[in-house]
């Protein structure tokens, strides 16, 4: 642990960063890296087995598996806009990302009591429905979790670095590899223990991971400094119209939060539709409340990071594929023995997370060498760059899958999409997280945020709407089977889609980076 020097430029460029310092970087980040670590090993683990637990466990479709997966991961990235807003408004970070801890570890270990199978009953399909609601109770748990969690642990991050502070990325990308550090343990150990010894032993590894996740945080919030308090603590005492304080208003208003995403993930269409419309209407309300308290600057710089947010649920919609259609063409199509091991279906999912650990201090090192000569693509450019090669590597992937027959394709065809998901990624998500944090102003950062997250439940639950296309009956494909002529279509479809959104960004970039005003 080491003080910043006091150097003329490194005042400039640390002013408002955190002191106390580790291996280069706020010492904070260690802490909200082994958190998310922790948090990202349970919900990967879990959403690592969830669409193969749904169809070879409860027998549902491919297409229903994939919708109430879209559903799940949509409510999942929309619930951190109430999580940023309760935070900023009243709780500060540190108490919402404790908050949704607790839910976090009482929805996995939910999980691991999931009922007797379902099975056939000549055309029919018979579940326990006291079980099934159970399964709902938990995903509703994680959901409620995740959105007091997931954008407040961000935004720490954000709170540690100064709006100069040339390591903001590279603490991000750090930041970054520590959610999929968890997640290659997740999908390797969690994927294994689901598919071999059961899926409730699967799921309940999740919540242990969560729980060490908690721990962590609660240990480590010394490491802070502070950054993660609410803005006005005496707020939190004053009664509420229900006669308890503020503080526990809110913490009952996050159960009945609960109830309303039980109810939601059993009804996949409204969630799609709830959405979209709110997404839109947050983008409406932060321009109307820019316009009205913000400098002209500061408005236009919240213009591009909207925009930027809008265009990413494109990103998502195809990222996301990798749990759900690509999971069952592992699963079904491809040949899974590699160098002499049986590679689980679940298990390949580990190849994103593993390439992420391995790429992503090799993307930091590259975004600041760029800097350094000044040829550092904008933000605008990056996520250009991140459209492209997703888009691209669809394409390719089809065209691969195209060009062999029967079902024990080559491995390395999904080892090309999974380094095609991944290179787009690090161009986006650590980029993106970054950018909200530098372009917001501090009153609203926790809502642009929560906004991020919005439009990636947007894209999470159009995945799933993808993915149920890759199932369709219309050349025989039944009950969990996947139709590849099918998959091939689509996959080639949203590929082209997201080379032209990659392409029209390209073409606003220089109008992009003039409205950000030397924000880089």
């Amino acid at each position: 642990m080491s003080d910043i020097t006091n150097d003329t430029d490194s005042e400039e460029f640390y002013k408002g960063s955190q002191k106390r310092e580790l291996m280069g970087h706020p010492i904070g980040l260690s802490i909200c890296f082994l958190t998310e670590m922790w948090e990202r090993f349970s919900y990967y683990g879990m959403r690592t087995i969830l669409v193969l637990y749904l169809v070879k466990y409860h027998l549902y479709s491919a297409g229903e598996a994939s919708m109430i997966y879209g559903a799940y991961a949509g409510l999942v990235y929309m619930m951190p806009i109430i999580g940023g807003y309760m935070a900023d408004r009243y709780l500060g970070s540190r108490k919402a990302v404790t908050y949704g801890a607790l839910l976090l570890v009482a929805g996995h270990s939910l999980m691991g009591f999931h009922g007797p199978a379902s099975f056939m009953d000549g055309d029919a399909v018979v579940r326990n429905d006291t079980y099934i609601n159970i399964f709902f109770l938990a995903l509703a748990l994680i959901i409620t979790g995740v959105g007091f969690l997931k954008a407040n642990i961000s935004t720490i991050v954000g709170a540690l670095y100064g709006p100069n502070d040339p390591r903001r990325d590279g603490g991000f990308s750090i930041f970054y590899m520590g959610i999929n550090l968890g997640a290659v343990f997740a999908t390797g150990v969690v994927g294994y223990v689901g598919e071999v010894h059961g899926w409730n032993y699967g799921f309940g590894l999740a919540g242990i991971g969560m729980l060490f996740g908690l721990l962590v945080f609660l240990w480590g919030q010394k490491f802070l400094d502070g950054r993660a308090e609410p803005s006005n603590p005496a707020i939190l005492k004053e009664k509420s119209p229900i006669g308890i304080n503020k503080e526990w208003t809110i913490y009952l208003f996050g159960l009945a939060l609960v109830g309303v995403s039980w109810m939601l993930i059993q009804n996949q269409k409204l969630v799609g539709q709830f959405l979209g419309v709110s997404g839109f209407v947050m983008i409406a309300l932060i321009m109307v409340y820019a316009f009205k308290n913000f400098t002209k600057i500061e408005r236009e710089r919240i213009m591009v990071a909207l925009f930027l947010i809008a265009v990413q649920s494109v990103f998502w919609a195809l990222f996301e594929q990798q749990a759900a259609s690509l999971t069952l063409l592992a699963d079904q199509q491809f040949n899974l023995n590699v160098l002499g091991m049986n590679v689980l279906a679940s298990q390949v999912q580990m190849m994103n997370a593993l390439f992420i650990v391995l790429l992503a201090p090799v993307m930091a090192w590259l975004w600041v060498l760029l800097a350094k000569k000044h040829v550092e693509p904008s933000t605008p450019a990056k996520f250009a760059i991140a459209m492209l090669l997703i888009g691209l590597g669809y394409i390719v992937f089809s065209w691969g899958m195209g060009m062999e027959e029967g079902n024990s394709k080559s491995f390395m065809w999904l080892v090309f999409i999974y380094l095609s998901l991944t290179v787009a990624e690090l161009c986006l998500s650590p980029v993106g997280l970054s950018m909200v944090t530098k372009l917001s102003v501090s009153k609203i950062v926790g809502m642009m945020m929560g906004t991020w997250f919005l439009f990636s439940a947007l894209g999470n639950y159009i995945a799933g709407w993808i993915s149920s296309l890759t199932g369709s009956t219309a050349h025989g494909a039944t009950n969990g089977q996947l139709d590849v002529a099918a998959t091939m279509e689509v996959y080639t479809t949203i590929g082209f889609g997201a080379v032209g959104v990659g392409v029209f960004i390209l073409l606003l970039t220089p109008m992009l980076r003039k409205l950000m005003h030397g924000v880089h």
